[in-house]
């Protein structure tokens, strides 16, 4: 008698499923973050997989910052139309204007900081009570302390003390009113378990990915997009440049690196060969040594 196996990716792939699944039944407003990234994108492939042909039991949200990359957003909107769900856009522009969040000022200025303002106006704004998104435990120390149901406050806030056990995968969405959970479906993934799950199911993405010619400054050690929404001055000097980027955020804090991968299977040899993680391209991180675990803490994604 033949015996059914899986490879990695598809049990992978099963357990997040599994994961979307017990998010739908176990939560009332459940949400999925969509950032127009590689594993937001990855989450919407999934999500189609788990509950296709009926429609997804909760909405996409963007946090909008006003200064994304343009073959984002018109992936997003290009997306949407094709798969045909909702989306619901909170923008930070608005927190700005509403004396929430006040812009930064300086060279180094980003929104990217000012999201967690308004996700939490948007969580709020909608009773959601769980947010699905696409972060890892491999990008990033911080990441790698949080459950795949991880609570958060009536604050927003997160406690990496307060942490639950999920023995056997058995997961406990149970929360008291104000309070919600981000989940966290392929939190056992690595970078290279995505790309090479997109290259087996050939799912499109973002042509940022990929290596192409673009407009670039070198700001502290880093390759960053010329844009007007850097603050440039005579000494950034603009060179064109063969770049991709690894992961998406704002353009404020998201750096490029040189690269001639046009395919996917460059691609994937890329990052295998490669001595710096994909998170360090991301000038946010920066910012001290525990940067990503105090954004964590305020709310951030």
């Amino acid at each position: 008698m033949s015996k059914y196996r899986l490879d990695y990716l598809d049990e992978l792939e099963a357990e997040a499923i599994y994961i979307l699944r017990e998010v739908a039944g176990q939560f009332e407003k459940p949400a999925l973050l969509f950032s127009g990234g590689k594993d937001s994108i990855t989450l919407v492939h999934l999500a189609l997989k788990a509950f296709r042909p009926g429609k997804f039991p909760f909405p996409l949200v963007h946090i909008d910052t006003g200064h994304n990359f343009e073959e984002t957003i018109t992936y997003r909107d290009d997306m949407i139309a094709r798969i045909g769900e909702k989306l619901i856009v909170g923008h930070v522009q608005d927190s700005i204007n509403e004396g929430k969040v006040i812009e930064q000022k300086g060279k180094n200025a980003s929104r990217n900081a000012l999201q967690t303002v308004t996700l939490l106006d948007t969580i709020a704004k909608h009773g959601f009570d769980a947010c699905i998104g696409g972060a890892r435990r491999d990008e990033e120390k911080a990441r790698a302390k949080e459950r795949i149901f991880s609570v958060r406050d009536e604050f927003g806030q997160w406690d990496p003390k307060r942490q639950r056990p999920e023995l056997w995968d058995i997961y406990n969405g149970k929360i008291h009113k104000g309070e919600n959970v981000r989940v966290f479906p392929i939190s056992n993934w690595t970078e290279l378990d995505v790309w090479n799950y997109i290259r087996r199911e050939n799912i499109p993405l973002p042509t940022i990915y990929f290596a192409h010619q673009r407009d670039c400054i070198t700001r502290n050690g880093q390759l960053m997009a010329a844009s007007p929404f850097l603050n440039m001055d005579e000494a950034d000097v603009v060179a064109r440049k063969n770049v991709r980027f690894r992961t998406v955020g704002d353009m404020t804090c998201t750096a490029a690196v040189e690269s001639y991968a046009f395919e996917i299977d460059d691609i994937i040899d890329e990052i295998a060969s490669s001595k710096i993680s994909e998170r360090g391209a991301r000038m946010d991180d920066k910012v001290s040594e525990a940067a990503m675990e105090d954004r964590k803490k305020g709310g951030y994604f």
